[in-house]
Formats: structure tokens, sequence, C-alpha cells
């Protein structure tokens, strides 16, 4: 017994100093992994503007206002303002659809179906994001398309005064940014909806019941108390949603009758955006015409970066997400 009684503390102490060379070692291989990450982004951002400085100092036009993109004929002149239009509506449509429905449907998840009901639900809705690109690009090219030529002639009949609904070509093949939108929204479902589910659990139970003790029906509390609690969540979720929109390729590419055209009407085939114009005229181009499509990467990539990086600083702004006041 005499002899056991130093070796207790000795144990605590062998432990204890175990414990903290385990901590050093896990904080030095977390830090290092942050900053290949640093290191791995600045790689990709110093060789993005690398070979686009080679294609602008040799460009014929203005690359933010030029509609051509010929960049390997004998005077190259391209520019990325049909990318930018038909990127920047396809993804806004998107969101115009998924951000509302993608709310509702997480609301139904966490406040109104029953348990039995709610889990496989969100299981459904969850396997969607783990469905490829080109899947969705082969449904939209062959089922998507072909249905909605009835919606596009309805929107021209009844929305053609506002003018983006105004169909030039009637008839035509629905191959349009709308489409896209459509197909985009049904993408970026998943992701808006998860992260908004999530942070709907997270609000704190005692205002809940406070908000129902109080006469508040359930939809009067979800306005009271979860919406509001919920909103740099919904709003991060929506950035998330919308930096993967911006990025599709190959389901954009498989629907899309891409073209340098930009119209308003959206109604009319034609248009194409950063990722597409990339993942069809990659293995085709010449050796400048690829630093050409990477200076339009460079654009897409510093969008999605200050995307992303604003939802991050959105999330940031409220401690509630730790879940330690939930």
């Amino acid at each position: 017994m005499t002899s056991s009684t130093p070796a207790g503390p000795r144990g605590r102490e062998r432990r204890q100093r175990d414990s903290r060379v385990g901590d050093k070692i896990f904080m030095n291989l977390s830090r290092g992994s942050g900053i290949l990450l640093l290191v791995v982004m600045a790689a990709i951002a110093g060789f993005l503007t690398w070979r686009s400085g080679i294609a602008l100092s040799k460009n014929e036009g203005n690359f933010l206002t030029t509609f051509e993109w010929t960049p390997d004929a004998p005077k190259p002149v391209f520019g990325i303002a049909v990318l930018a239009f038909g990127t920047i509506v396809s993804a806004l449509i998107a969101m115009v659809i998924a951000v509302p429905v993608a709310i509702g449907i997480a609301l139904f998840i966490s406040h109104y179906a029953p348990r039995r009901i709610a889990q496989p639900f969100a299981y459904l809705v969850d396997l969607l994001a783990a469905v490829p690109s080109i899947i969705y690009g082969l449904w939209g090219a062959l089922f998507l398309v072909p249905h909605l030529s009835g919606l596009n002639s309805w929107l021209d009949e009844y929305l053609g005064w506002t003018y983006i609904f105004d169909q030039s070509r009637a008839g035509t093949t629905p191959r349009n940014l709308f489409t896209v939108g459509i197909l985009l929204a049904i993408m970026v479902l998943p992701i808006i909806t998860a992260v908004s589910r999530e942070v709907f659990r997270q609000v704190p139970r005692m205002h809940e019941e406070a908000a129902l003790a109080l006469g508040a029906t359930r939809w009067e509390m979800i306005r009271t108390s979860v919406l509001p609690f919920g909103r740099p969540g919904i709003i991060s979720a929506s950035m998330l949603g919308l930096g993967r929109a911006l990025g599709e390729t190959i389901a954009v590419a498989v629907v899309l009758s891409s073209s340098n055209v930009l119209s308003l009407h959206l109604l009319d085939p034609g248009g194409g955006t950063f990722a597409q114009n990339i993942a069809l005229k990659f293995n085709e181009a010449q050796p400048f015409g690829r630093d050409a499509l990477m200076a339009s990467g460079l654009v897409l990539f510093v969008i999605t970066l200050l995307v992303n990086g604003a939802a991050r600083l959105i999330v940031a702004r409220r401690k509630e997400y730790s879940g330690a006041n939930a």
C-alpha cells in the first residue's frame, strides 16, 4: 500500500504530460493544415493571374465589355460580357426559386412534420446533394427542356410585356438561361435546406415555449422566434448555394445552347456561363486560347471567393451557431 501511494500522483502527472503533448501535436497539425490550404489557394490565384496576364496583354478587345470569344484568331478578341451576364442571371434565377422552397422545407422538417416523417424526408432531401452533376444535366436535357415549352409559351403570352419574358423567337426549344436557372435551383436546394434546417434546430427551446405560452400560434412563434434567430444562417446558406450555382459546369453545358449573343430575353436560346465556356472550349483551344480561358476562370475564382467569404462573415457574427445556448 505504501509503495502504490506515490505512484498515483506520478501516473496522473504522466497522463497530463502525454495529454499536453497530444494537444500540441493536434494544434500544430491543425495549424499546418490551415497554412497548407492558404498556400494552395495562393498558388491557384498566382497561377491564374500569371496565365491571365499573358492573355490580356495580347487581347485586341475590351476584356470586360466584348461579346466575342475568338482568342485563337490571328487578332485575338475575347471578353466576358456574355459569360458574366449568363452566370449572374442564371444564379439569381436559381436563388429566387430555391431559397423560399428550401426555407419552407426546412421549417416543415424542423417544426411541422412528425418525427417518423421528418427524418426520412430530411434524408431524401440530403440525397439530392449526392446526385452527380451529369445526371442532373441529362435529366434537364431529356426531361426538363421538353416539358418547359408550355411554361415558356405561357410566360411569353401573359408576362411578355415585362420584356425579359418576351420570347422573340416563339416555338424555339427552351435551352435558355431560364431553364438553366430552374435546373440550378434544384441542384442547390439540398444545400440551402440542410444548413437552414440545422440553424432552425438551434433556436433556444425557451424562446419557442415562451412564445407559445403567450398565446402565439405555431406560425406566429416561427415568425417571431425562429426566423429572426435563423436569418443570418439563411443568408449564409443562400450564399453557399449561390457559390455552387456560379460554378456549376456539366449540367449547364448539357442544357444551355451557348452563343455569344447577350439578350435580356431570358426565354430565348443562347448565352453562356464562365464554367460552361471553359468546359466546352478547353480541349479544342490552342495555348493562347487556354490562357484566355484562364483569365475568365480567374474572374469566376474571385467571384466565388467573395461570395463564400461573405457567407463566412455573416455566420461569424452570430455566436449562437456554436450550439452552446441552444
